[in-house]
């Protein structure tokens, strides 16, 4: 497998998978006509399209923030990169794919996916990365043996020198140290490498930044939306306690229209009853009257 090459996507040549860019597969030809740099979003390497770009967003995100708008963290890997849902498409399809995350041996972070692939594993000496430090230990590798074939040349160079030289200079020639013989415990960190975890930390650093400026700058509209909907609140209990006091003085009003009119009614009730009572004496006062004169008319006397 560390023998296999692989083709670059533009040109088509062979190369080492190290050789090739993360992102868009390149090879350092390629790599050179523009400038490569990575992804905001989901930190994978690609090339711009012009020297004079700054764009630092790939076409995918492009299109991703275009449809669903800016993403925010995954759960997983931290890499603000979740479009859709709580988590990246790559944690997403490496969950259904692999089964639910483990912890990385290199950042701690619960975000690495066992692919069960003693080929894979052999790559980065067995160990469970996550794929930003997988990313991180290959380029730590490949500088370590670049580094490791340029001192063994430059020995080989040396002894074969030595061998040209008269044996009386090379007996006075005194000793120096082999520094290049000096063991190696692992890929050490390389200044690429340490260099790519800056631009991590930096880039990391701008997302938080434009994060906490977006959340200051969605605060101050629902600010704003409660302060309109405060007003609007207060505008309709004005009206509602406007309306109220219109609906009370009518209702006053046409109560004392309404007592007004009760008491002319029993006020004129009274007159009549007042003129019945009056007119009742006089009827009888009147039938009174009219039986002493009949009986006067019927006596012997007047016969």
């Amino acid at each position: 497998m560390s023998d296999m090459l692989f083709a670059c996507s533009r040109c088509f040549s062979r190369h080492p998978f190290e050789e090739l860019s993360q992102g868009q597969q390149l090879c350092k030809e390629c790599r050179g006509s523009f400038p490569v740099v990575k992804c905001t979003y989901c930190r994978s390497e690609f090339q711009q399209e012009s020297k004079g770009s700054t764009s630092t967003i790939c076409k995918k995100c492009e299109q991703m923030v275009k449809a669903h708008g800016k993403p925010s963290a995954c759960d997983y890997c931290n890499v603000i990169a979740a479009f859709i849902g709580s988590r990246c498409q790559r944690c997403a399809n490496s969950e259904k794919r692999y089964g639910p995350p483990q912890a990385c041996q290199q950042c701690k972070q619960k975000c690495a996916f066992d692919r069960k692939d003693p080929e894979d594993k052999k790559k980065v000496d067995g160990k469970l990365l996550c794929w930003l430090c997988t990313l991180s230990y290959k380029r730590a590798l490949a500088k370590t043996k670049s580094t490791d074939v340029a001192r063994h040349s430059h020995v080989k160079l040396g002894k074969n020198q030595e061998k040209r030289k008269p044996k009386y200079y090379v007996a006075k020639r005194p000793e120096r140290p082999d520094v290049t013989r000096q063991p190696v415990d692992g890929p050490p960190e390389s200044k690429k490498a340490r260099k790519d975890e800056l631009s991590d930390h930096v880039v990391a650093m701008t997302q938080l930044r434009e994060e906490i400026s977006g959340l200051q700058r969605q605060l101050q509209q629902k600010n704003q939306q409660v302060l309109g909907k405060d007003k609007e609140i207060c505008e309709l209990k004005a009206k509602n306690l406007r309306e109220e006091q219109q609906i009370r003085r009518k209702m006053n009003e046409m109560q004392k229209m309404h007592e007004g009119k009760c008491e002319t009614l029993q006020f004129k009730i009274r007159q009549l009853s007042k003129e019945i009572a009056a007119l009742s004496r006089r009827v009888k006062a009147g039938g009174g009257q009219l039986a002493s004169a009949d009986s006067a008319s019927n006596s012997p006397l007047n016969v």
